[in-house]
């Protein structure tokens, strides 16, 4: 998914698992090797997920260096697979839908930074709408609330 920061097109990486539960999300200026190794470290050192055996991604060129460095260094095991498929991400495409809602309308946003933090609160609350957060359950609003304060 992309957002327009002054105008331009920024990348919003996003890792959501077969259950839809958010693992991680990063903001890049770029769409290349070096962003996706990034977001994958980020993704991979996320405590509450399990060993991915499949992994779904778009087909942009720079997945599959980014995977097979991974898979060098042991990071991942030789045995996850990873899938180029243009449908098979639709779990991820549906959770895109909360952010584009509140994104869109804002016609962009002025600075990188302010981008960034925007984002970050915006998948805190989704979070806590879908009830990621401990003790706190998916439809109460009470609970949601004494959380934020």
């Amino acid at each position: 998914m992309y957002v327009k920061v002054k105008g331009k097109s920024k990348w919003l990486y996003r890792a959501v698992d077969k259950s839809g539960d958010t693992l991680a999300f990063l903001l890049s200026v770029k769409r290349d090797a070096i962003a996706e190794k990034k977001f994958c470290r980020k993704t991979l050192n996320v405590s509450n997920s399990q060993t991915r055996r499949i992994i779904n991604v778009d087909q942009h060129a720079a997945y599959p260096p980014a995977f097979d460095t991974f898979q060098q260094d042991k990071t991942l095991p030789q045995s996850t697979e990873l899938r180029q498929n243009k449908y098979l991400h639709n779990v991820i495409e549906q959770d895109h839908r909360f952010l584009q809602r509140l994104i869109k309308p804002g016609l962009g946003f002025k600075s990188f930074n302010t981008a960034r933090r925007t984002i970050k609160e915006y998948e805190a609350m989704h979070l806590l709408r879908k009830g990621q957060v401990m003790g706190v359950l998916t439809g109460d609003v009470l609970a949601q609330l004494n959380f934020m304060a």
